[in-house]
């Protein structure tokens, strides 16, 4: 069976034509267009997701979770918590209470150099 396969691979790589494809030069700099463009994302709304911390537990501990438990997170109290945009890292800041919810306060932004490779 395997060299029936191989010849039918053959017969169609030789049936196969190949192009040459030209592109033009890509052009430096933003236009104008481009910039119009990037007005649209002005107005989109993004998740953003805050942690303050995280742990691992068994299986078995996980099922017996229950109303009253406590779990205890790696980080301690005075460290900032995490901002993630999109699973990336973007800020830390300190939790706050914002007309009865909770809120996060942005104490630095987390430069590109700073984030762990992924």
């Amino acid at each position: 069976m395997p060299e029936t396969e191989t010849a039918e691979q053959q017969q169609q790589q030789t049936n196969t034509q190949v192009q040459n494809v030209e592109f033009d030069e890509a052009q430096q700099g933003i236009d104008q267009q481009s910039e119009v463009g990037l007005d649209m994302f002005l107005d989109m709304n993004v998740n953003i997701m805050v942690t303050v911390g995280q742990t691992q537990i068994s299986f078995k501990k996980l099922l017996q979770l229950g109303p009253g438990s406590v779990v205890k997170l790696d980080k301690s109290i005075d460290t900032p918590a995490d901002i993630y945009i999109k699973g990336a890292k973007f800020a830390t800041g300190e939790i706050v209470v914002v007309d009865e919810k909770f809120g996060i306060r942005i104490k630095s932004i987390v430069s590109n150099t700073q984030q762990p490779n992924q």
